[in-house]
């Protein structure tokens, strides 16, 4: 006998031991894949994230799993839904990275129980160290947010805690966050309403900013922070709602009247301006490139909406940008003229290691969550080449996308599951940027979390550590009618 027959006999011998301590009846044998949900079957994870636990379909009322390496004493579990040691699980893929895990899965359906056919995972070579993710969680309505609050979860577990709720602050809606580069040190978030705000951390210290200024049309809305800390580039916009029905789709669409890009010094307040970044024409979304000297961002021209709401169409950008004597380029370059293809350009994310350029590609406008077709695609920084991220994408929209502290992973939102509510999903990109296929954040009990709850998530980004956010004074501050304003740089 062989040592590769010894080892089916032996996995068939403890299947059958393991079925006989459940039940008396025979096992059902299916050269089927086990119906598992969240799909996880073929998806690449780091060994350092919480287990893939998983749901068999409800017809089986019991779930029996093993899983093997080729390094490491095999896993098992056994109850209403595949519920993993976290130690256990950890210790397993650990001892296997860059290879593969099978997994055995058996099914209680009445009676008798049913044997699948094995599938796989593969542990990936690229660790994921990051402490988790933050990302704003609430039910999807239009009018009404007193549940809206920004979260944070350990990915090396289950753990959820609140960084700020919309509870705390009644009346207020709780906007956009964004740390810097994943260090949650600079963080900030925004506050819309009577009080609104605009909150910046910066070190343990924060202030309740006024972003509003005689020289700029709003106050800041989406942002996203300079490598160095210093400064933070800001969009201003006039943001509306239109519930689109063209195209013989349904849905919510977002757009602006009028945005420009502005950028902010959030150590002495002052605001810094370029009129390449102030047209008549629309510009939103700016991130700054990993080593801080060019700042990319979405450009429009100017249409009438909402008549038109179907023919705006976003270019990617870009303008340098000098921090030590605070002055943009003299020109802007269009980097992908969508407009010329009658595509849109939306929600640029640089690779921190400076490789790689992250973005979402629609069929129009600004706000690619409420677009099924929008998928992400991503440009190599090198040679400025773009293609799309195949392995990624759905049928479904993927966008508000973010980067791991060491630009080996992405997450993103989708709402590839069912279509209504947005989750989110971790792919790895190789050193070709390559992706992987996609798995959703790992929760406990996947099916109770996902189906059983009316919340969307959407914004998510990773953080290396836990955000510190102290909650106390919170409400004060933001009631207060003290406020820390800007100043323009003459």
């Amino acid at each position: 006998m062989t040592m590769k027959t010894k080892g089916i006999t032996a996995l068939l011998a403890f299947t059958v031991l393991s079925l006989a301590a459940c039940s008396r009846t025979g096992t059902v044998y299916e050269n089927v894949l086990p119906p598992v949900y969240p799909d996880y079957i073929g998806v690449t994870f780091p060994a350092e994230i919480a287990p893939l636990n998983f749901n068999l379909t409800e017809e089986y009322d019991r779930v029996f799993v093993r899983v093997r390496g080729r390094q490491g004493k095999p896993l098992t579990t056994k109850g209403k839904y595949a519920d993993f040691n976290i130690k256990d699980w950890r210790r397993l893929a650990s001892m296997n990275v860059g290879d593969t895990l099978t997994f055995t899965v058996l099914g209680r359906r009445g009676k008798e129980w049913h044997q699948f056919r094995d599938f796989e995972m593969y542990v990936s070579p690229y660790p994921l160290t990051d402490y988790g993710v933050t990302y704003r969680r609430f039910a999807p309505g239009y009018e009404t947010f007193s549940q809206i609050g920004i979260y944070q979860r350990n990915i090396h577990n289950f753990k959820e805690s609140p960084i700020i709720e919309g509870t705390l602050i009644p009346g207020q809606c709780i906007g956009c966050h964004t740390a810097n580069a994943a260090n949650p040190d600079q963080f900030l978030f925004h506050v819309r309403g009577k009080h609104g705000a605009t909150v910046v951390q910066l070190e343990g210290k924060r202030k309740w900013m006024n972003t509003k200024t005689d020289s700029t049309i709003s106050n800041a809305v989406y942002s996203y922070w300079h490598p160095s800390g210093d400064y933070v580039a800001h969009s201003n916009n006039f943001i509306h709602q239109l519930f689109w029905t063209g195209n013989n789709e349904r849905y919510i669409e977002v757009y602006d009247d009028a945005s420009d890009v502005i950028v902010h010094n959030v150590r002495t307040d002052e605001y810094l301006l370029s009129p390449l970044l102030m047209t008549e024409d629309f510009e939103t979304y700016p991130a700054f490139s990993a080593d801080g000297r060019t700042l990319y961002y979405c450009s429009a021209p100017k249409t009438d909406v909402p008549a038109r709401a179907d023919e705006v169409h976003y270019n990617l950008c870009s303008i340098s940008f000098d921090a030590e004597t605070e002055t943009f380029g003299q020109s802007a370059d269009t980097l992908i003229n969508a407009f010329a293809a009658g595509k849109s350009v939306t929600f640029p994310r640089p690779s921190y290691d400076g490789k790689w350029l992250l973005y979402s590609y629609a069929d129009f406008g600004n706000f690619p969550i409420n677009h099924k077709e929008a998928d992400l695609w991503l440009m190599n920084l090198r040679d400025g080449t773009s293609s799309p991220l195949t392995a990624a994408n759905s049928d479904y929209d993927e966008s508000f996308h973010n980067w791991s502290s060491d630009s080996h992973w992405i997450l993103f939102a989708s709402r590839r599951d069912d279509s209504l509510y947005s989750q989110i999903y971790f792919t790895s990109i190789d050193e070709n940027g390559n992706a992987t296929k996609p798995f959703v954040l790992p929760q406990r009990n996947p099916r109770r979390f996902y189906h059983n709850t009316l919340f969307t998530f959407n914004v998510p980004d990773f953080t290396s550590q836990k955000v510190d956010f102290k909650t106390k004074g919170a409400f004060r501050e933001c009631f207060s009618s003290e406020r820390a304003t800007v100043k323009i740089k003459q």
